[in-house]
């Protein structure tokens, strides 16, 4: 029994390989990890990490450089992703989830906890959708859409991380 989808994804009908060999679906799908038959979110904020933990090495100006160059790029490619599948915001479509847990650790300095307690939040605040964040998913459309409700969410996520460390 494999935790990945192994059926027909998006009204398109494409299959895992077919994403898995398309450069956009491979990366709007977070390296493949958005194939998880269940909580592809977690799973494509997990596949954040390793960038995280490779940014943590760069300076903070850097830092917020590369983070904002992913979110923009992120807004073409997920909107190519969502057209590609025919379906806005598929839950596989995880590269706003590596966007966001950028965007809530980039307030506070490294630590092992920071991390946990980060991915954490990021992933509460995503699920749960506070005012405005579910209204954003619900009315703003194509890829800045898809981003722009989890770039909210790692704010917030953000702003509470920053008075905890």
């Amino acid at each position: 029994m494999s935790i990945f989808l192994n059926t027909s994804i998006g009204r398109h009908q494409l299959t895992p390989r077919q994403i898995l060999s398309d450069p956009v679906l491979f990366l709007a799908f977070g390296f493949g990890s958005g194939l998880a038959k269940k909580a592809p979110g977690t799973f494509g904020t997990l596949s954040a990490i390793p960038l995280y933990l490779l940014l943590t090495y760069v300076s903070q100006p850097l830092y917020w450089g590369l983070t904002v160059l992913v979110s923009l790029f992120g807004i073409w490619l997920c909107g190519v992703a969502a057209e590609k599948l025919g379906e806005h915001d598929f839950g596989g479509i995880v590269w706003d989830e590596i966007a966001g847990l950028l965007i809530t650790l980039a307030f506070v300095p490294f630590s092992w906890q920071a991390l946990l307690a980060g991915f954490v939040l990021f992933r509460l605040f995503d699920i749960v959708k506070p005012w405005p964040i579910r209204w954003i998913d619900q009315k703003v459309a194509g890829g800045f859409g898809i981003m722009l409700d989890d770039i909210i969410a790692g704010l917030f996520a953000a702003g509470v991380l920053s008075f905890w460390f």
